[in-house]
């Protein structure tokens, strides 16, 4: 029996109403809209599109929405300021740089410049520190891996006591934080990465497998379980001559069709964790500006 396809879509759209009520609601009671600010450096095409479209999701949302765009010859000093600048302000309640950076400018200096509470991207020490120390409700959990866990819990709910998760990648931005919300959820967690000797045969002891290593299609139908639930983060474009001449498509890091007649749940690329990770961004958002307000948020 082919794997349940987990619509990545359809729980963005859920957890994206949640958080244009919330907003709502906190504008109504308190006179607080929620604001996010993106800085975007440089004229990175892509970050251009990326930049645009969590702009777009911030109006639809009802927030406040500010986009400051820097030449890629910005000083390091004009760029902090900036940052500053936006820590300072009451109408910003998020803080999210557009990364890469062009080179010549210091990522780490820049993202570790935002204020921890402002910082909805969860990329400072301060937000890593929070969420390895089990302080999840405090922290800012980076949004990719925030999705991944809200996609999980509608298919195995909220306590995994007993189950075993393989992480297949170690970054910052995903592996490490998603190993850290799995123990949070009483999962019994193995991080992977390049260097793990037979990797397949790790990946088949794991009934919940998320695939974050960047390398199209890398993990087939050799890494997965019986019944497992399979989380893809891979976002790969590759060369698609059947589609005509030049033509591309994407694709994750897991060789989705015949994963998909192995695993019981899986998130197909692309319309899996995709829009997770934008709506994650507003929830996040919206939960900044629920704690400047001095209010408890609403739960994603």
């Amino acid at each position: 029996m082919a794997a349940t396809r987990i619509d990545g879509k359809a729980v963005a759209e859920d957890v994206l109403a949640k958080v244009k009520q919330a907003a709502a609601d906190l504008e109504s009671r308190r006179g607080v809209k929620p604001g996010l600010a993106v800085v975007l450096v440089g004229e990175d095409p892509a970050s251009q599109v990326y930049v645009g479209s969590k702009g777009r999701m911030a109006r639809e949302c009802g927030f406040h929405s500010v986009t400051h765009t820097l030449p890629a010859d910005v000083p390091q000093a004009d760029l902090l300021a900036l940052i500053d600048r936006l820590n300072a302000d009451p109408a910003i309640h998020g803080i999210l740089q557009q990364l890469p950076l062009p080179k010549g400018l210091d990522a780490d200096a820049v993202v570790g410049r935002i204020h921890p509470d402002k910082d909805v991207d969860g990329l400072t020490v301060v937000n890593a520190g929070r969420l390895a120390s089990g302080l999840a409700r405090e922290a800012f959990v980076p949004c990719t891996p925030a999705g991944c866990m809200v996609m999980l819990r509608r298919v195995l709910g909220d306590d995994l006591s007993g189950r075993r998760a393989v992480v297949v990648g170690r970054s910052n931005l995903v592996g490490k934080p998603m190993a850290q919300l799995l123990l949070l959820a009483n999962a019994t967690v193995t991080v992977a990465h390049s260097r793990t000797k037979d990797l397949p045969a790790l990946c088949r002891e794991a009934d919940i497998l998320v695939a974050a290593i960047g390398r199209p299609q890398a993990l087939g139908p050799d890494c997965i379980k019986p019944g497992a639930v399979v989380i893809d983060v891979g976002i790969n474009r590759i060369d698609a001559p059947e589609r005509g001449e030049g033509k591309t498509r994407l694709v994750g890091d897991v060789a989705f069709e015949p994963a998909s007649q192995i695993a019981s749940a899986i998130t197909p690329v692309p319309g899996g964790v995709g829009p997770m990770t934008i709506a994650m961004l507003m929830a996040n958002t919206v939960t900044a500006a629920y704690r400047a307000a001095g209010e408890t948020p609403p739960t994603f």
